[in-house]
């Protein structure tokens, strides 16, 4: 059972995200069970994050082992997400991974 976890942190910066991003090492240390990562910022500032996995028991893994303690480390909020179980996924063949 696919889940897309959707996460808004309005007091979340670009700068605590990437700061986010080697301590917790999701970009080179593919968590298990992840299916995609995207994430945006809207013009207050705030961070805007949908994933999709494949499990609940995954995400859990994940937050507890590697995304908490990375938040801790750098004493940012990691809030609550919310949790959905995937209806459709819909892959479109020519997209890229798009790092700014």
């Amino acid at each position: 059972m696919a889940i897309m976890l959707v996460f808004n942190a309005p007091d979340m910066t670009k700068e605590q995200y990437d700061a986010l991003r080697p301590v917790v090492q999701w970009e080179n240390n593919y968590p298990d069970g992840v299916l995609l990562h995207s994430c945006a910022f809207d013009e207050q500032g705030g961070l805007h994050v949908v994933d999709l996995w494949e499990s609940p028991e995954q995400v859990h893994n994940f937050f507890e082992t590697r995304l908490k303690p990375g938040f801790e480390q750098l004493g940012i909020d990691p809030g609550q997400p919310a949790m959905y179980q995937v209806h459709n996924i819909d892959a479109f063949p020519g997209i890229e991974k798009h790092t700014p």
